[in-house]
C-alpha cells in the first residue's frame, strides 16, 4: 500500500510500515520545529472499492452510507471524545477495511470517502485536528487490517490491541455495575423530594433494580433545567434536608445509591462562579466550563466528589459532560501542559482518590465519552439521551458493546407512554438486553400489565446475564442498525429479532425475542425440537414440537420463543 503525508514545513514525519497476521502497522514519527503547537498533519492511502457497502465507526451512528470523497465519512476523536477506529463493510458483513490509531487521547480525524474517478476508497488519517500543546516529537501507530472476517471480530481485536499493546488498561468492574438500575432523570426530571425517592427505590427494587440514580435536581431548588445552579453543589434541603440519611434510608431497601455531577459546569447562579470566572476554558450566558489545566479547578473537584462519596456514603457518581473540556478560540493558550494531558491526570486522580474512600466506587460516563481512555477512570458507559426512542437505544447499544470490552454498557433511561400497549412498551426494554437496562418510569404509575411485563424481562435479564452480557455478541447487518442482534455462549443463544425473522438454531439452547411487528418467526435447523412461546408478561401462548427444518412459529411482537432438545 502506498502513503501520501500532507504536513507543514515546521514537521519533519517519517512514516515505517510492518505487517503482523496479516496486519499493516505503519508507524509514524514526527518531530517539530518551532514554538508553535502542531499543525495538523495527515496520512493517505486507498484501496479499491470493491465488495464495499457500508461505513462502521461509534460516531456514525445513524447514515452508514459509503460517501463520496467530497463529502466524507468522518471519525474524530480524542480522549473525552469517541475513539478512532473507522470500518468500510461488505453487504456480507465482512471487514474491508479497518482503520485505527494507538494514541486515542491526541486529536484525530480518520475519513473515508469514493472517488469518482477510479471507484476506489480514499482513505486519511489526520493528527493534531485540533490545537494542542507545543511539543518537539510525536510517535503514533496506524492498525490497518483488510483481512476479509466478520466485521465485528475485527473491531474486537482493535479493543484488544488498545488494552494490550496500547496501554489503556480498563478498570475493574465492581458487580452493581452489571446490573439493572433506576435513574430517575426521565422519571423525576429536577422534581425531586425525599418520601417520592424512597418510595420507588422500594417499588424498583421489587422490580429487580439494584441501584438508582439521583440525577440533576439534588443540588437546586430551581426546577427549570439548565445549568446556572451548577457548580457549588449543596444539597437544596427544600427537597432532601439529608442526603446522608436518604442514602442510609434506601441502603436499608436494598440498593446503591448513585449521584449525578455536571463535571465542568460552574453556573452563573452559583457562588463559586467569581471564583472561577478567570480558570476557565470558555463561558457562556449560563455557564463556565472549567480548566483542568488550573490545580486549582482539579483540587476542587477532586475534594468536591471524594468530600460527598465520604460524608454521605455514596456508592457511585455519574460524571456528566466531560466532552465540554475543549479548546475554542477564546481558550487561553497553556505552554505547560496540554489540556488532553490535563484531563488524563484530573480523572485518574478522581478515581484514585475515591478509591480511597469506597474500593467499589461506581462511575458512569455516557456516549460519547466512551473510548479506551475512559474506560481506564470508568466502570459504568451508557448510551446518551434518547428519549422513548428504542432504535437509538438499539444501534447505540451494540455500537458500544463491540467497543467496550468487559466494561459494562448501560442502555439509556427507558421510558415509554403509560398508555402503550404492552407489547409496544416491551419493545423499548428489548433493545437494553444486551445491556444493562436502565428504568426511568414511576413504578407507581404503571398498569399491572406493564408493571407484569417490566417484572418479567428483568427477572428474564438476571437469568440469562451470563449469555447476554458475557456471551459473545454478534450482530447482522450494520447498516440497517442491526437486523438480529445474538448473544452467543457455547451452549446457548439468545437472538433479538428485527427486521430479519430468519433464526438459524445453531446451539443446545436458543431463545428468540420478537422484536418485530410481523406476527411470527421462522426457524431453521431445529426438526424434532420442542419449543414454547410466552408473551411479553411470561404467559404461555403456545408450545410444541418443530416437525421440519424450516418452520414458521406464530408469536407476536415482545413474545420469546424457547427452542430445545
Amino acid at each position: 500500500m502506498e502513503y501520501q503525508v500532507s504536513a507543514m514545513d515546521s514537521a519533519k514525519v517519517e512514516l515505517t510500515e510492518s505487517n503482523e497476521n496479516g496486519i499493516s502497522f505503519v508507524t509514524l514519527k514526527a518531530n517539530f520545529t518551532g514554538e508553535n503547537a502542531p499543525e495538523a498533519l495527515r496520512v493517505s492511502f486507498s484501496i479499491p472499492s470493491c465488495d464495499c457497502y457500508s461505513t462502521w465507526s461509534p460516531s456514525v451512528r445513524f447514515n452508514r452510507t459509503l460517501a463520496p470523497n467530497w463529502c466524507s465519512k468522518r471519525t474524530n476523536a480524542k480522549l473525552a471524545s469517541w475513539m478512532p477506529v473507522h470500518q468500510i463493510v461488505s453487504l456480507g458483513g465482512e471487514n474491508r477495511i479497518t482503520i485505527a490509531v494507538s494514541d486515542t487521547a491526541t486529536p484525530t480525524e480518520i475519513k473515508t470517502g469514493i472517488s469518482e474517478e477510479d471507484a476506489r476508497v480514499m482513505c486519511s488519517v489526520g493528527f493534531f485536528t485540533e490545537q494542542t500543546t507545543p511539543i518537539e516529537y510525536y510517535e503514533a501507530k496506524i492498525r490497518i487490517d483488510t483481512r476479509p472476517i466478520a466485521y465485528y471480530d475485527s473491531i474486537y481485536q482493535v479493543v484488544d490491541w488498545w488494552e494490550q499493546d496500547c496501554g489503556y488498561t480498563p478498570a475493574a468492574v465492581p458487580e452493581a455495575a452489571r446490573l439493572p438500575m433506576d435513574s430517575l432523570w426521565y422519571s423525576f426530571h429536577q422534581n425531586l423530594q425525599y418520601d417520592s425517592i424512597v418510595e420507588e427505590c422500594k417499588l424498583s427494587k421489587a422490580m429487580g433494580m439494584e441501584t438508582v440514580i439521583i440525577d440533576d435536581g439534588w443540588q437546586t431548588d430551581d426546577n427549570h433545567r439548565g445549568y446556572k445552579y451548577c457548580g457549588d453543589w449543596e444539597l437544596a434541603t427544600g427537597k432532601i434536608p439529608d442526603m446522608e440519611k436518604l442514602v442510609a434510608d434506601i441502603h436499608a431497601i436494598g440498593m446503591k445509591v448513585m449521584l449525578w455531577f455536571a463535571m465542568p459546569y460552574v453556573g452563573v447562579c452559583s457562588k463559586n462562579y467569581k471564583r472561577f470566572e478567570d480558570k476557565c476554558l470558555y463561558a457562556n450566558e449560563k455557564f463556565l466550563v472549567l480548566d483542568p489545566r488550573c490545580p486549582e479547578v482539579c483540587d476542587f473537584l477532586v475534594d468536591t466528589y471524594k468530600t460527598a462519596v465520604r460524608n454521605w456514603k455514596l456508592d457511585g457518581l455519574k460524571l456528566d459532560f466531560i466532552d465540554a473540556f475543549t479548546l475554542k478560540p477564546e481558550s487561553k493558550t497553556r505552554m505547560d501542559i496540554s489540556l488532553e494531558a490535563a484531563v488524563d491526570g484530573l480523572m485518574v486522580r478522581i478515581r484514585e482518590e475515591l478509591l480511597t474512600v469506597n474500593p467499589d466506587i461506581l462511575i458512569e460516563f455516557r456516549q460519547g465519552y466512551i473510548g479506551p481512555s475512559i474506560r481506564k477512570y470508568g466502570n459504568m458507559l451508557r448510551v446518551g439521551d434518547c428519549p422513548n426512542d428504542p432504535l437509538v437505544n438499539r444501534g447505540d447499544i451494540v455500537n458500544m458493546r463491540l467497543t467496550s470490552g468487559k466494561t459494562p454498557v448501560h442502555s439509556d433511561m427507558i421510558m415509554w407512554n403509560r398508555e402503550e400497549k404492552v407489547e409496544d412498551a416491551a419493545l423499548h426494554i428489548i433493545p437494553a438486553l444486551v445491556g444493562v437496562p436502565q428504568i426511568s418510569m414511576r413504578i407507581d404509575q404503571l398498569s399491572q400489565e406493564h408493571k407484569k411485563m417490566l417484572k418479567f424481562y428483568l427477572d428474564f435479564w438476571k437469568e440469562n446475564r451470563a449469555v447476554l452480557l458475557d456471551g459473545k455478541l454478534i450482530a447482522d447487518n450494520p447498516e440497517t442498525n442491526y437486523s438480529q442482534v445474538k448473544a452467543v455462549s457455547q451452549s446457548s443463544e439468545i437472538v433479538t429479532v428485527y427486521e430479519n425473522v430468519v433464526v438459524d438454531v445453531r446451539r443446545p439452547v436458543c431463545k428468540i425475542i420478537n422484536a418485530s411487528k410481523l406476527g411470527f418467526v421462522i426457524v431453521k435447523n431445529a426438526a424434532n425440537r420442542n419449543y414454547r412461546v410466552v408473551n411479553c408478561m411470561g404467559e404461555i401462548l403456545t408450545q410444541g414440537r418443530i416437525e421440519n427444518n424450516l418452520t414458521e412459529i406464530k408469536m407476536p411482537a415482545s413474545a420469546i420463543l424457547t427452542v430445545e432438545a
